[in-house]
């Protein structure tokens, strides 16, 4: 049976930054992938008005969607406006319930960017109804009976929270052999490269991009690229406590010896 990944984001570009490798790793392995940015990226440029950055971080998304070989979905909102409302979370409800994913890729509920954060809460709260008849949304989609999805949270850029305290993973799937094409995939988001540079101090989004990715593979001590997750409690999403990720990626998949779940 064919397995559903979703990933879901704040922006153009995220899913490319922080976790295009482990998509890439699954779609090899014949997963189908999803794609949604929550945010339209319309507030990411320094040189064009906010329609024409909407107009121009769409197409490269979706050209990124396409070179990742991912169904892409159409923002919900502009920038800023990523709060958890009941709005939203029907949005992102019938999105979910119409993929029906096994696994749910989402940001780090700890970060630098409150729409990252929002957006890892509506995420969770989407997966979480994905079996509620009662819950309606919209547009109206029928329940998930008996399915059973997995949440995985990335990490943060720069691998701390807002408050700057260090974010240890869980675990980290080796990407050292797409590393290459996680490159090119971000490299379709050609607007962001001056803008992260003047708002973001990134001197190159594509090499803050590898410099993270090199040190998550350092911080494995297995692999020379690398990203790293943090798997969400099972409860509300599947019976079983079980981990999808690791059971698909096999031995791409380590799990982190020095992280303490009781601590």
């Amino acid at each position: 049976m064919t397995k559903n990944a979703i990933a879901i984001v704040a922006h153009p570009d995220d899913i490319e930054f922080l976790f295009a490798g482990t998509m890439l790793q699954l779609a090899a392995r014949g997963w189908n992938l999803h794609y949604v940015t929550i945010a339209s990226g319309n507030c990411g440029s320094l040189d064009m008005d906010a329609e024409e950055t909407r107009q121009v971080r769409q197409d490269e998304a979706q050209r990124a969607a396409a070179y990742l070989g991912a169904k892409y979905y159409s923002p919900l909102c502009d920038d800023l406006e990523i709060v958890y409302s009941v709005d939203l979370l029907r949005r992102l409800s019938s999105v979910i319930r119409s993929v029906a994913p096994n696994i749910v890729l989402t940001h780090s509920p700890e970060d630098y960017m409150v729409d990252h954060m929002e957006t890892s809460r509506l995420a969770v709260t989407a997966a979480f109804t994905h079996g509620m008849p009662n819950f309606v949304t919209d547009p109206p989609t029928s329940h998930l009976d008996e399915h059973q999805t997995s949440v995985y949270h990335a990490m943060p850029h720069g691998l701390r929270d807002g408050l700057r305290k260090k974010i240890i993973p869980e675990s980290y799937v080796d990407i050292s052999s797409v590393m290459e094409s996680k490159r090119d995939s971000l490299a379709e988001h050609k607007s962001q490269h001056s803008w992260l540079e003047s708002s973001q101090g990134m001197n190159s989004y594509l090499m803050s991009m590898e410099n993270m990715s090199r040190e998550l593979g350092e911080m494995s001590g297995k692999f020379d690229y690398a990203e790293g997750w943090r798997r969400r409690s099972h409860l509300g999403f599947s019976q079983n406590d079980e981990d999808p990720l690791s059971e698909a990626l096999q031995e791409l998949y380590y799990l982190n010896p020095e992280y303490n779940l009781d601590n």
